[in-house]
């Protein structure tokens, strides 16, 4: 096995191992900017690859909070329902525009259901992927293949997951102007 598929495999198999902290393991006391970027940058360490500088910033973290993305900290300190947030953003960011992003959160703190599904979804795929990579080292399938293959199979599922949020999306103001409408009938 040559020495590109043999690191293939060994993410793959590190893969396997990988997923982001549950709802219990956030930290339960508030942090600040510094180490809430420590915090989701080593925890998001195995999905950014080699990023220079990690995965998150304050200016992202800023521009998330600016647009209603993330709520405002309280007395610039972060809680669990931020950090749940900000480690989905980092993930999210990769495939949906922050818009879309922000139709799926609908402007509310993240609760724990929430993140719990998202986590597990997210290691569900992760776990899959990695399978269906060891599967094919299995049979020596070229890597290139492998990659056209999976970008494939993940354009398919980001177009889909914009479908279906721009029919939420459009719901939105919808209901607003319906509430708006009762508001003012009663």
């Amino acid at each position: 096995m040559a020495q590109k598929e043999r690191d293939v495999a060994a993410w793959a198999r590190a893969g396997q191992e990988q997923t982001l902290p549950g709802w219990e393991e956030l930290p339960s006391i508030p942090l600040y900017m510094d180490q809430v970027l420590y915090y989701c940058n080593e925890s998001l360490a195995f999905f950014q690859g080699e990023m220079e500088g990690g995965a998150l910033t304050s200016s992202m973290v800023n521009n998330y909070v600016k647009n209603g993305v993330l709520p405002h900290p309280e007395k610039k300190k972060y809680g669990k329902e931020h950090l749940a947030t900000l480690l989905m953003l980092c993930l999210l960011k990769q495939v949906l525009p922050l818009p879309d992003i922000a139709t799926l959160l609908q402007g509310k703190p993240l609760d724990r259901e929430t993140y719990e599904a998202f986590l597990q979804a997210h290691t569900q795929a992760v776990g899959e992927t990695c399978r269906e990579l060891l599967d094919r080292q299995d049979r020596r399938e070229d890597l290139r293949r492998v990659a056209l293959l999976l970008a494939a199979q993940a354009n398919a599922k980001r177009a889909a997951a914009q479908e279906i949020l721009s029919l939420l999306g459009e719901e939105a103001p919808k209901e607003a102007k319906e509430k708006k409408k009762k508001s003012r009938q009663e």
